[in-house]
């Protein structure tokens, strides 16, 4: 088993870069979440991972480079990992551990609005915020799931990618 899910690293990496965004976009569009800056930042690893996993899959399988298969592996990992870093700072924030970032406390720009604008905004489109849990399941925020997952898939990657043997 362990040996198939080696052969298929790549694929796997690819599918396990896309699942994460597939969940956020879900919360997005279908859920109604709104995501805080801090949010969105964590979805930009995703994207360079599957980048990197599609680019190792194509390595791999096009051009049998064994070597920069498992270079841009290790550089997904890496975008996992960041990916887990981010969604840490975040949990922090919304456990009030430290501040966030200027973006943090809102994303509508009041500059130059009238105060009935300034209303009709804040009802249209509220501000997320980074300090503000969203969703929680079993007392984990998304970004705790995240830094979950994220920190899992690095380990779990760079373990399967490191102790790698060579196909015959």
């Amino acid at each position: 088993m362990i040996e198939a899910v080696r052969r298929q690293l790549p694929l796997f990496a690819l599918l396990a870069a896309l699942a994460p965004l597939a969940v956020a976009l879900g919360a997005q569009y279908l859920g109604g979440l709104q995501p805080c800056p801090l949010c969105v930042w964590q979805r930009y690893p995703y994207v360079v991972a599957a980048l990197l996993a599609a680019i190792a899959w194509w390595a791999g399988t096009r051009s049998k480079n064994a070597r920069a298969e498992r270079a841009l592996l290790l550089l997904t990992a890496l975008a996992f990992l960041v990916s887990a870093g981010i969604a840490v700072f975040h949990v922090g924030v919304e456990h009030k551990w430290w501040e966030g970032t200027a973006g943090c406390v809102g994303s509508i720009d009041f500059s130059g609005m009238t105060v009935e604008e300034m209303a009709a905004a804040l009802e249209a489109t509220p501000p997320a915020r980074c300090d503000e849990v969203a969703w929680s399941f079993l007392g984990l925020s998304m970004a705790g799931f995240n830094a979950i997952y994220g920190g899992a898939a690095a380990i779990l990657l760079a373990l399967l990618t490191t102790g790698r043997r060579s196909a015959p």
